[in-house]
């Protein structure tokens, strides 16, 4: 018999079991249907190779992490930039200079150089006004923040003598002020720094021992003039001090590479300066100095103004490159540009030579700037060569790239080859190389050779299109540029747009010039109308009939016309009065006949008697045709 406290027992060992082989068919589940999913999985029952892979990948537990990508920082500039990328340029529009104020929008080209120089002129009186009175300028509203539109600091903080206070006026580019601190630290006593006493020398050598003129401020009468070449003077300071150097090494000698900067003759017809700097050179190798880089392309640059015949000034440039090599200085690309520029002054040695330069650039991975380019080009020019530059970004890596683009453009005029003419425009409109055409005398020099190319050589369709692209958006063109685009009209025989060009002379201010205004008017008298096409209208409209009284007036203001030779003294030829009786004898106005008779015999022409004659025998024509109607 079998106690109750038994029977719980005897259940859970019953449900054993079963708890048993629930948690074996749980534990083993996912390996059974991934058995039968495999099984299923080679039957053919339609699957495919890809479906089979998606099956599989499924199965698989994800164990790659997704990576969340940082955030990306744009440029304050980002989306004016996008928005630039967007939008071309409007040939139509004036050049982006004037759109700020529509008075300022030139019509013609003696407007757009005084408008450029006016705004020019007062964008520098208010820099000068603001970094004069810096407190009144304090507050910047503008975001991103634009540095130049901030007042400078060009007021002096530091009045102590100090070498403090030194480097301030060196930093302020106060030579004048500099040197004279300078020397008050020498008689006090105190010790100058070689590092400040070599940033003394770089800016005294930098502005030729004299204040730079700052922006907006007004010179004096003993300046010299603009464009003038400042020279250097006899005992200056920084010969001055560099003789008062207690021990010297390569800064200090590299300092005085200034002196050749400048070209400036003397009196005596000699380089003084340059003559000067290779005796410093002389110096330098003396104290058994090494020069760095920058002394050597002084004086590659100096070298032709110290030797007078072409083969002394190669030999001069071969020596300083040798000794380049023994001193182990690594040359740079204003080195080979130095050398390319001194080549031009080489006569025909320059054509070989320039060639090796070139190839020595290119051997030591040098790549060539656009003066590079530019030298070669004028030693080149007269043979006609053809230099050509991959299409790519430039930047301004030296003084004399912007030089480039109007040689290369005026060699293509030259030799009168189009394509190449195109192929460096393309370049010029290639990303931002537009800003390496220079100042505006040098751009309208590129667009007058690249027009004057097309009116020689391409059709006149394809030089108006450049036309209306060009102007007035790039280019005002001067006089000689419309007498070439109306040859290149009667070239093509286009006469009919004499009118419209005609407008475009008027808005450009170039309606007063006289040899431009005759070779329209000899143009547009020498193309003859017929009758049909002077009375030809438009077919929407109904031709006007001309009346004798309308044609009788018309004759009457030619006349008018003809009478201004006698008020200027001009004499006109007999052809145009043969031309203006026979006008007067087929409209019946025989009193103009008469009156054109009067008139050539005020000229005293031999014409007259003849013109005459003829007035007289059309006259007595016209009486007998009106008797024989009247008597009809």
């Amino acid at each position: 018999m079998v106690s109750p406290s038994r029977k719980p027992s005897v259940s859970n060992n019953m449900a054993a079991p079963g708890r048993h082989v629930g948690h074996y068919i749980q534990r083993n589940s996912r390996v059974l249907l991934n058995n039968f999913e495999q099984l299923w999985s080679h039957r053919n029952f339609g699957w495919t190779s890809a479906l089979r892979q998606q099956a599989a990948e499924a199965n698989k537990e994800p164990t790659d992490t997704i990576v969340i990508p940082r955030k990306k920082t744009w440029s304050k500039e980002a989306v004016l930039e996008a928005l630039s990328s967007t939008v071309g340029r409007d040939p139509t529009a004036y050049p982006y200079n004037f759109q700020d104020d529509p008075f300022l929008s030139p019509r013609t080209v003696n407007e757009f150089k005084l408008y450029s120089l006016s705004k020019e002129s007062g964008t520098s009186a208010a820099k000068f006004f603001i970094n004069n009175n810096p407190k009144y300028f304090t507050t910047d509203f503008a975001e991103p923040h634009i540095p130049c539109l901030m007042p400078e600091t060009l007021s002096l903080l530091l009045e102590d003598v100090s070498e403090e206070a030194l480097k301030e006026r060196v930093s302020l580019r106060k030579v004048t002020a500099a040197v004279e601190m300078y020397d008050q630290l020498l008689q006090s006593g105190t010790a100058v720094s070689m590092e400040t006493t070599y940033d003394l020398l770089d800016l005294i050598c930098l502005y030729c021992d004299r204040d730079p003129t700052e922006e907006g401020e007004p010179q004096s009468e003993d300046m010299e003039e603009p464009g003038e070449e400042f020279s250097w003077k006899e005992n200056n300071n920084a010969e001055r001090i560099f003789n008062l150097l207690p021990e010297r090494d390569t800064r200090c000698y590299s300092a005085l590479r200034g002196m050749v900067k400048v070209r400036t003759l003397t009196a005596g017809g000699g380089t003084e300066p340059h003559a000067k700097a290779f005796s410093i050179y002389t110096d330098l190798l003396n104290n058994r100095l090494t020069a760095d880089v920058h002394i050597f392309n002084a004086l590659l640059t100096a070298a032709p103004d110290v030797r007078d015949k072409y083969n002394e000034r190669w030999d001069l440039l071969a020596e300083l490159l040798n000794q380049m090599s023994q001193q182990k200085v690594q040359p740079n690309l204003s080195t080979f540009n130095s050398v390319l520029k001194a080549l031009r002054r080489c006569g025909s040695l320059a054509k070989t030579q320039a060639i090796r330069t070139l190839n020595e650039m290119k051997a030591m991975g040098i790549a060539p700037s656009l003066a590079s380019y530019d030298h070669i080009l004028n030693a080149f020019s007269k043979a006609g060569s053809d230099v050509r530059v991959e299409g790519r970004s430039f930047t301004c890596q030296d003084p004399n790239d912007v030089l480039f683009f109007s040689t290369a453009m005026r060699i293509c005029l030259n030799n009168k080859d189009l394509e190449l003419g195109y192929w460096v425009y393309n370049l010029v409109e290639h990303g931002e190389n537009w800003r390496l055409l220079g100042p505006l005398y040098q751009q309208g020099s590129f667009y007058r050779c690249f027009f004057n190319l097309l009116c020689m050589m391409e059709h006149i369709d394809v030089v108006l299109t450049w036309y209306r692209k060009l102007v007035p958006s790039l280019y005002y063109p001067n006089t000689q540029v419309l007498k070439d685009l109306l040859q290149a009209l009667d070239t093509d025989s286009r006469l009919d747009l004499l009118p419209t060009i005609w407008k475009d002379i008027r808005a450009l201010g170039h309606d007063n010039k006289t040899d431009l205004v005759e070779e329209l008017l000899k143009l547009m008298a020498r193309d003859k109308h017929s009758a049909e096409n002077t009375s030809e209208a438009d077919g929407r409209k109904k031709p006007m009939e001309w009346s004798t009284n309308s044609l009788s007036n018309i004759t009457s203001l030619l006349l008018e016309t003809l009478k201004l030779f006698k008020s200027k003294n001009r004499v006109p030829k007999e052809r145009l009065l043969e031309d203006f009786l026979s006008v007067c004898c087929s409209d019946g106005s025989s009193q103009r006949a008469v009156e054109l008779v009067q008139l050539s015999a005020a000229f005293c022409l031999s014409a007259t008697p003849k013109l005459a004659k003829r007035t007289l025998a059309e006259a007595v024509l016209s009486e007998l045709e009106s008797t024989g109607e009247s008597s009809g």
